[in-house]
């Protein structure tokens, strides 16, 4: 019997350490109750996607040359949410275990975070419609993606997954949504 390990072995051994290190690290920061406090609040306010389908139709109601193209945007925020739960029910991945999690969670699975694919899909979609938004909708997404390790119910890679689907559904979606501006 070969006693060596194949590189994919050691490689997501690895990775799965890195994975659990990463997230204890970022989890005791919730030891801080004005970290913790933040960190719930995004999560809370990133539930279902509820604080990007607000920000968009803010922008729908607010911007009114623009309106189809915030109400597309925020359709396509609310796809990529649903993409990313889809996902999950696929992969199936549970929550972190070894963490004590600061805040309930909708479902079981982790993987990947749809909080950061509703998050990155909204900043890239409204930042591109009003460039004033890209100003404050990504550093506010990086939060809240960031804000789902504090409270210990994703693990890194989950993070990094759903920002990538919400990347790529924003950059497949730019076409429909159309209306992008310099101002």
């Amino acid at each position: 019997m070969n006693t060596k390990c194949s590189g994919n072995a050691v490689r997501s051994g690895f990775l799965r350490e890195a994975d659990h290190r990463l997230l204890s690290a970022l989890r005791d920061c919730g030891g801080d109750p004005r970290v913790a406090a933040a960190a719930r609040a995004l999560s809370r306010s990133g539930e279902h996607g509820a604080l990007w389908l607000a920000a968009g139709l803010a922008g729908a109601a607010v911007d009114r040359e623009r309106r189809a193209h915030w109400l597309r945007g925020t359709a396509l925020t609310a796809a990529a949410h649903l993409a990313s739960m889809g996902l999950k029910r696929l992969v199936r991945r549970p929550r972190p275990g070894h963490v004590e999690p600061l805040v309930r969670t909708a479902g079981r699975h982790s993987f990947p975070s749809s909080h950061a694919t509703s998050a990155t899909a909204a900043a890239l979609v409204y930042g591109a419609l009003r460039p004033a938004c890209a100003r404050v909708v990504p550093p506010l997404a990086a939060a809240m993606c960031v804000s789902r390790l504090v409270v210990g119910v994703h693990y890194p890679s989950d993070v990094a997954a759903g920002a990538a689907l919400g990347a790529f559904a924003a950059r497949a979606g730019t076409p429909w949504i159309g209306g992008f501006t310099d101002g």
